[in-house]
């Protein structure tokens, strides 16, 4: 018997590619790619390992209705006239988050506030008790989805979303999302096959998602919790499968993962969070200047990193960025290094032709993620024979 069911996994600009192949790799069906999001089926078993395992994914819904609205009255009634009592009773609470595309709709949390009422009345009506709303822990989160007169409802599975791994609890000054972090990753095809360096490690995501790809670790097997484990039909025995089978995935890696960072609490936070996430014995970091380091392998080295930018920092973006293409011409042969800035103009300050630049968002700020080949040895000596010139 198919038990299977759709369900919408939500990314970032740029990921839907990276989070389709994660989910076909995961064995989900009719993987389908939209606009920050991924369509896909699956049963159960799968929805929980979804959550567990991909590195792409904001939150996992699943759609239990839709239908076609044109106003609020309309919007209540449909929503009134659903059987709510499959997820959730009267002593349970909820929270419901909404997203509109919409002339007739305007103002998501009105429209939010609607929704409960009609909830919560269809409940008090039947049974005389109703549920609270609880915004930060619900038992269900409702996710209502408006474009034009289209209603989506969904279930959100994952609850917070799914860039809270649980392994970061010390921050720096501008730390990357964990989950753009593990796009960017894969999006520079590490692969865990080669050293690893980010010269600029902050409070260590980089290092740690890295570390995880690597060794095949599921994405999040240290959260504390998802929203689907306070669901009606959870099936604890099923999920506890489903993380020793994934933890049975993981594989060694013999390479070296470091991380430089020359401010101390940067270089604490990213000890930190790398114990935190048992990671210690693969990860090394130390105080140190990117531009005062050089290459600590003669083997290929794979580099990714987060300069810091020039929104929230004091710096001269011409010298920094030059400083970071002096470093890699002179001191990193045999080198692929990637890194993302917002800053598009400082690119031309490196002094490097990228091979590959790609568009992506950090938080609301529109980036490049930028590919530096550095050739064993040819590049070194072009850069000294133009300083004889």
């Amino acid at each position: 018997m198919n038990n299977n069911f759709r369900m919408v996994a939500k990314t970032l600009f740029g990921f839907e590619e990276l989070l389709a192949k994660e989910l076909r790799n995961l064995g989900a069906s009719n993987v389908k790619e939209g606009v920050r999001s991924v369509s896909f089926e699956g049963d159960t078993g799968f929805m929980y390992k979804a959550n567990l395992c991909l590195r792409t994914a904001i939150k996992i819904i699943k759609p239990i209705h839709s239908f076609t609205v044109r106003n609020e009255n309309e919007l209540y009634r449909k929503i009134y006239q659903m059987d709510w009592t499959e997820f959730l009773s009267a002593d349970s609470t909820l929270a419901i988050d909404t997203t509109l595309f919409s002339d007739e709709f305007t103002h998501s949390l009105y429209v939010s506030q609607k929704i409960k009422d009609a909830i919560v009345d269809k409940f008090r009506d039947t049974d005389g008790q109703r549920p609270n709303v609880d915004v930060k822990f619900p038992d269900i989160r409702i996710n209502v989805h408006i474009h034009k007169e289209h209603c989506n409802i969904s279930l959100d599975s994952s609850g917070r979303s799914l860039h809270h791994r649980g392994y970061r609890t010390a921050t720096n000054i501008a730390p990357i999302n964990e989950v753009l972090a593990a796009g960017l990753l894969l999006l520079s095809g590490w692969d865990g096959q080669s050293d690893f360096l980010d010269p600029m490690c902050g409070s260590g995501t980089f290092l740690t998602e890295a570390a995880m790809i690597a060794c095949n670790i599921p994405a999040n097997i240290n959260r504390k919790e998802f929203a689907f484990e306070k669901w009606n039909d959870f099936d604890e025995e099923l999920f506890q499968k489903i993380i020793e089978s994934s933890l049975n995935k993981t594989r060694e890696f013999h390479h070296k993962i470091v991380g430089y960072d020359k401010a101390p609490s940067a270089v604490r936070k990213s000890i930190d969070n790398i114990a935190n996430a048992n990671l210690s014995e693969y990860i090394t970091v130390e105080r140190k200047s990117f531009f005062d380091s050089t290459k600590f392998t003669d083997a290929h080295l794979h580099m990714v990193f987060n300069p810091p930018y020039g929104e929230r920092l004091n710096l001269d973006m011409e010298d920094f960025y030059s400083s970071i293409g002096n470093t890699l011409k002179q001191e990193y042969p045999g080198t692929e290094a990637w890194f993302i800035t917002s800053n598009l103009e400082a690119l031309k300050f490196v002094g490097l032709r990228p091979s590959r630049k790609i568009k992506v968002f950090n938080s609301h700020l529109e980036s490049r993620l930028v590919k530096y080949v550095m050739y064993e040895g040819s590049k070194k000596a072009k850069y000294q024979n133009n300083d004889n010139d």
